[in-house]
């Protein structure tokens, strides 16, 4: 009778993987080294979670946990990967990265003033540690045990400063892409963005990969608004979907600035994404759009965190949910109102569409208000496609399967019109076209399917 043998899993692996890390990053200041230790330890504490964690009981990380990634043996810029980037004809400055490492020869950086500084993160980390070493890991402090585990272990990432006073006409895109692999492996991608003073800026952030064997990316953005900023920031989930994908958007607005966040998730097996903003300045605004698509068995996962700290801040959030056959959508989100934040306005609006009878979704707003002079209003709608307007589009002659991609792409339009970049809008709608559904549920009675299929 042979012995059985358990495969280590991640948390298992976590350790070496950072000495891993450790021997591939030689050249690194010390004060990174301690930070990547620091985090490893921190991971180490709170292990990831599990369904008895609160935040986590609708996310089932259980595959993640058992895998035994690896890091990745190397970054190539193959034809495959070339082809891969989004919006690579766009006039847009641009930082590839590949399997977690910056790729200069996809980079451009075109277009921008020179008064910006962006660099890959370990070169900032030696040309301008003192911008980045009071920031790192300071925006994203307490959250999960995963974004411990990214700043463990990311290899490569990307820095951005845009001075006071300057105002950045040219978007700037990262670009995450994931190519296959002999064995499973993860990637920890990392940003840091900072807008001074009077400065403005619009940053894409696209992930993107190959499929193949399974892998893992744990990422993680943080963005310093400064005083009368702007940040108007895009960030498109779109990996193949047998892959998992976490990531982490932590925000601090200082006073007089704007936050503009665009999230969609459309691949991945399993998909999460907390995005949480501190409005520590009087008179910040925040707004959150968000969208998210799913089909198959996928599992999309929104949880968002608007934190007033101080007086007289707004914040409007909308997110909508498209979901399909056995695909599940997962909405959490809290706005805090803390006791000196008098004179808040804060809107929370959450609304998933249902289009099979096995979809589902698991919606959760929440507001905790400590304050008294308030204005403060959430819901969320969870439905089916209205019948009266199927009647209607139905009644002027559209088939029933082109009535109900009307009202779908109607629905996620309201999302995706809210997006300033034309190049983004024109992307998504053609992504949100190919995959409107086919009409295979049990809403649909026998005269449909007849119609449709023919």
């Amino acid at each position: 009778m042979g012995v059985s043998t358990v495969t280590p899993g991640l948390e298992q692996r976590a350790q070496s993987l950072l000495e891993r890390v450790h021997a591939l990053t030689g050249d690194d200041p010390e004060w990174i080294r301690l930070f990547r230790d620091r985090s490893m330890l921190r991971f180490n504490e709170m292990g990831l979670p599990d369904s008895t964690d609160e935040e986590w009981r609708f996310t089932p990380i259980g595959p993640i946990a058992d895998t035994a990634f690896a890091l990745p043996a190397g970054s190539n810029s193959s034809a495959e990967v070339i082809a891969a980037i989004a919006f690579a004809d766009a006039p847009f400055a641009r930082l590839v990265f590949v399997d977690g490492i910056l790729s200069s020869d996809l980079s451009s950086l075109r277009g921008l003033p020179r008064e910006v500084d962006i660099c890959s993160l370990g070169e900032a980390a030696i040309r301008h540690a003192r911008l980045v070493e009071p920031w790192l890991g300071a925006v994203s402090t307490g959250g999960p045990s995963l974004t411990s585990l990214n700043a463990a272990l990311f290899t490569d990432g990307a820095f951005i400063n845009v001075p006071a006073g300057v105002v950045v006409e040219t978007p700037v895109h990262l670009a995450f892409l994931t190519t296959r692999g002999d064995q499973a492996f993860m990637t920890s991608p990392r940003a840091l963005v900072l807008v001074g003073e009077s400065g403005s800026l619009s940053l894409l952030e696209t992930y993107q990969g190959a499929g193949g064997l399974r892998h893992l990316t744990n990422s993680v953005t943080e963005a310093v608004v400064g005083r009368n900023a702007e940040l108007e920031h895009y960030r498109l989930q779109l990996e193949p979907g047998d892959t998992y994908h976490i990531g982490r958007t932590a925000v601090r607005l200082d006073r007089d600035s704007r936050y503009t966040s665009h999230a969609v998730s459309i691949g991945s097996s399993l998909s999460r994404h907390d995005l949480g903003a501190v409005l520590t300045g009087e008179n910040a605004l925040c707004t959150m759009n968000g969208l998210y698509v799913g089909v198959g068995d996928q599992i999309h996962d929104s949880h968002t965190v608007i934190d007033h700290a101080t007086p007289n801040c707004e914040s409007h959030e909308l997110y909508k949910g498209i979901l399909n056959d056995r695909s599940r959508g997962v909405f959490n989100g809290k706005v805090l109102v803390r006791p000196d934040a008098q004179k808040t306005d804060a809107k929370q609006t959450n609304q998933a569409l249902l289009l099979s009878d096995g979809a589902r979704v698991d919606t959760k707003p929440q507001l905790e208000i400590f304050a008294d002079d308030v204005r403060c209003t959430h819901g969320a709608t969870v439905g089916q496609l209205d019948a009266d307007s199927l009647f209607y589009l139905r009644s002027r002659g559209i088939a029933a399967g082109d009535a109900r991609n009307v009202l779908i792409h109607a629905f996620a339009s309201e999302i995706i019109d809210r997006m300033k970049l034309p190049a983004v809008r024109h992307h998504l709608e053609g992504i949100l076209l190919a995959s409107l559904p086919s009409p295979s549920t049990v809403f649909w009675g026998a005269e449909d399917r007849a119609e449709h299929s023919r």
